[in-house]
């Protein structure tokens, strides 16, 4: 009870964050702001706000447990948003590309969600 208490309150917060994101976003396109770089990491900030209250949405769809397809789905976007974003260090790109292939063997590893264990 605690644990699905804690987690409203947290997803209200979140909502929160995500609108305020986005009257901040919407800011900087009404005022043309030029600062392209900027603008992108407030949407990726935006939908990271998005990923975690879909995240705790599908706690709550999946009878209070959490798959860890749904993790994995997580940071294969995250890390594909962040390369997108902050992409000046080819070596920290070349690795966080690694980091995206192993998370997609990883997935691909996982049984898959319609198999029923009998």
């Amino acid at each position: 009870m605690v644990l699905n208490t804690s987690l409203i309150i947290l997803s209200f917060i979140l909502i929160y964050f995500l609108f305020r994101q986005l009257y901040y976003i919407s800011n900087d396109i009404y005022w043309a702001n030029k600062d392209v770089h900027g603008i992108f990491s407030k949407i990726l900030i935006f939908f990271l706000y998005f990923g975690f209250i879909s995240m705790i949405v599908q706690y709550f769809r999946e009878d209070y447990h959490f798959p860890l397809r749904y993790l994995i789905y997580i940071g294969i976007t995250a890390t594909i948003r962040f390369i997108i974003v902050n992409n000046e260090n080819s070596i920290q790109t070349l690795w966080l590309a690694a980091v995206v292939f192993v998370l997609t063997i990883s997935y691909l590893m996982l049984p898959h969600p319609e198999a029923k264990n009998d």
